[in-house]
């Protein structure tokens, strides 16, 4: 067996970032920048008004009252041709232009109207209520850096900087392919002895919501032929994922069947639980993972080692998954050799601290308690008795960790 950083370390490094594509703004939310974004405008474009009032000279608001006379009115989407000189004044409306002559705004609520006479009832200093040109951004300027997730925020402002094409990372092809004459997809007659699979359904979420394309094989019956042909089907993925099939069983067919057409070995057996019969290699030019058939072993693995390499072919993974704490709530027997993962849910106690109540069961056929999980906590190998209240390492589920 080997350690679980040695083991997402080995998987990462056979990835590389995949080629950029380029899609229409509209098709942008989710996807992952590829190459910086620059400004093809300033905006605003030029100096315009920050609210409804009166576009005035501040030397002639300085002392007030004051009346000045308007010579004209100028509305978001037009321009005053004119310009302001002494004693005058243009009523402007938010958005429009600062006329030529102008340098601060009298909002309406300070100013009384008497046809073209107005009052100006406070002063205002230069540039008061005015945006400058380019206040926001600058043409040329780079708006958005690479590599991001887009959201959509980041599609508002590619919109506003007139950009409405983007250049982003192609979605890696995950393929996914179930194994076993013990499951059947959802809705399928169910034999006495079956069960309903989750994983290929699960894993192709999993593989959707962070960044990558799902192709779902079905579920490969325990016989060399089916697990050959299904697996046929991962022929121009980035990365073929099993589950099932990886343990030492008289029907764990995917290292002998694979190994007859050219699998490599990279590792097989990681010191962590749930998940320890995890499998990774190549499958001639495609790389393999094959992870555990039990439900939440798979998911969990999933987390935490086809998340990263979806992450690092889209250029965003880290080699280290960032780490984050929480309190513990509950005692904890000392671990065996094994790096743990367990179930907790997650709530801020009474000192406004984060804190992790792990279940009391951590069954890895379970799978609506890491449904209803908010988090793992880490337990590493050898780990003595941790009692509650002491800071733990978690693996947070809910969020950015399994959304977009």
């Amino acid at each position: 067996m080997i350690p679980v950083e040695a083991a997402r370390s080995r998987i990462l490094e056979a990835f590389a970032p995949l080629p950029g594509e380029t899609v229409s703004l509209g098709a942008a939310l989710g996807r992952v920048l590829a190459e910086p974004v620059l400004a093809r405008v300033s905006q605003p474009p030029k100096a315009v008004s920050a609210m409804d009032g009166y576009a005035v000279r501040a030397a002639d608001v300085a002392q007030v009252p004051v009346v000045l006379r308007q010579i004209g009115e100028v509305p978001a989407g037009s321009a005053f041709e004119g310009a302001v000189g002494a004693g005058a004044c243009v009523r402007i409306f938010t958005g429009a232009p600062l006329p030529d002559g102008a340098d601060a705004i009298v909002i309406q609520e300070d100013t009384e109207v008497d046809g073209e006479r107005i009052t100006i009832k406070e002063s205002a200093a230069a540039g008061h209520y005015v945006r400058p040109a380019g206040l926001d951004f600058r043409a040329g300027t780079t708006g958005l850096t690479a590599p991001r997730v887009l959201t959509a925020r980041d599609i508002g402002l590619a919109a506003a900087m007139n950009v409405p094409w983007l250049r982003v990372r192609r979605r890696p092809r995950i393929a996914i392919l179930a194994t076993g004459d013990e499951v059947v997809m959802p809705g399928d007659p169910l034999g006495a002895n079956q069960i309903v699979s989750s994983n290929g359904l699960a894993l192709s979420a999993l593989v959707t919501v962070c960044g990558g394309e799902a192709l779902n094989l079905g579920i490969a019956a325990d016989n060399e032929d089916s697990l050959r042909q299904l697996a046929a089907g991962a022929t121009g993925a980035d990365l073929l994922v099993t589950t099932g099939g990886a343990s030492v069983g008289k029907h764990d067919l995917v290292h002998k069947v694979l190994g007859q057409e050219g699998f490599a070995l990279d590792f097989w057996k990681v010191a962590m639980r749930p998940g320890k019969p995890l499998m990774f290699g190549k499958a001639g030019p495609t790389p393999l993972l094959g992870l555990p058939g039990n439900p939440v072993s798979a998911l969990v693995c999933g987390v935490l080692f086809l998340r990263p390499a979806i992450g690092r072919m889209l250029g965003l993974a880290a080699q280290e998954q960032p780490q984050e704490t929480a309190v513990l709530g509950a005692d904890l027997g000392p671990n065996d050799r094994r790096q743990d993962y367990l179930r907790a849910t997650l709530s801020i106690d009474g000192q406004g601290r984060r804190c992790a109540q792990p279940y009391q069961r951590q069954d890895s056929s379970m799978l609506a308690t890491l449904a209803y999980a908010d988090c793992l906590i880490v337990r590493p190998p050898l780990a003595p008795a941790a009692r509650a209240g002491e800071l733990v390492e978690i693996v947070p589920l809910a969020g950015s960790l399994l959304s977009i």
